[in-house]
């Protein structure tokens, strides 16, 4: 008869064999700076992410359409609003299409 313990170190060594550890993105924070530099004078653009929509300055985007929407502004400041029931993974998804655009400035404010 097998013992419990052999059925149990069997199972682990099946799960850790079988499964598969991966990274779907990394995305690079950096800290808030103090607020020594002077005010730009283009306004920020607002993008609120909720878990089906993306909008862009109050018109529905895609997701995929976002970065040549903001590609021919210089140095865009982004403002990014969450509403309630956002994955981290959409989220992630959005800072990873922003990232590709050049001189970006991204701040994502507290979910509502």
């Amino acid at each position: 008869m097998t013992s419990l313990i052999d059925v149990i170190f069997l199972l682990l060594l099946f799960f850790m064999l079988s499964s598969t550890f991966s990274r779907f993105a990394e995305v690079e924070l950096a800290a808030a700076r103090g607020g020594g530099a002077a005010p730009s004078e283009t306004a920020p653009l607002f993008v609120q992410l909720a878990d089906d929509t993306l909008t862009l300055n109050g018109e529905v985007q895609t997701l995929e359409a976002l970065p040549a929407a903001l590609g021919g502004l210089e140095a865009p400041r982004v403002l990014i609003s969450l509403k309630g029931g956002v994955t981290a993974q959409r989220l992630t998804d959005l800072l990873v299409a922003l990232r590709g655009i050049d001189g970006v400035s991204v701040t994502v404010l507290e979910a509502t």
